[in-house]
């Protein structure tokens, strides 16, 4: 599991990529969480927006998804540098708060379900809030949405 966790916006992948080594830092807006597995939050949010519904769907299912992009080839270091796809960075940006919220019960279920007693302690509604107005900033600005995590 990963252990930070930063969203962020940059204008393109090799602007992304540079984050790599330190993580985006304060020249990028961005939203940190811990203790989440980035590529399978961004998975079941892209399947949420595709196929909405309040109820999980069978881990299966999930695991059978298109999971995220590295912008990086990942190495043996623990850090990884994912991009959102376009059309899940557009479905967030573009969703309503009622979406928002129903997505945040679906998530935490999945994560409850997984992790227990040790799941995160963030507020993961206002984390999905956060990461939705960065996806606004980024379809108005036409860069990208991405992950930094180790």
């Amino acid at each position: 599991m990963a252990h930070d966790i930063v969203f962020f916006l940059a204008p393109d992948d090799k602007t992304a990529a540079s984050t790599r080594l330190r993580g985006p830092g304060a020249a990028f807006r961005s939203v940190t969480c811990r203790f989440i597995e980035p590529d399978s939050a961004i998975a079941e949010w892209d399947m949420y927006f595709e196929e909405p519904s309040a109820d999980l769907p069978p881990l299966e299912r999930l695991l059978e998804w298109a999971w995220p992009d590295w912008v990086t080839p990942p190495l043996n270091d623990g850090v990884e540098v994912f991009a959102l796809p376009q059309r899940l960075t557009r479905a967030l940006a573009n969703a309503g708060s009622a979406e928002l919220e129903e997505l945040a019960g679906r998530w935490s279920a999945r994560l409850r379900s997984d992790d227990g007693d040790d799941m995160t302690d963030d507020d993961l509604p206002a984390v999905l809030r956060e990461v939705a107005q960065l996806a606004v900033s980024a379809v108005k600005t036409g860069g990208g949405l991405y992950s930094w995590s180790f």
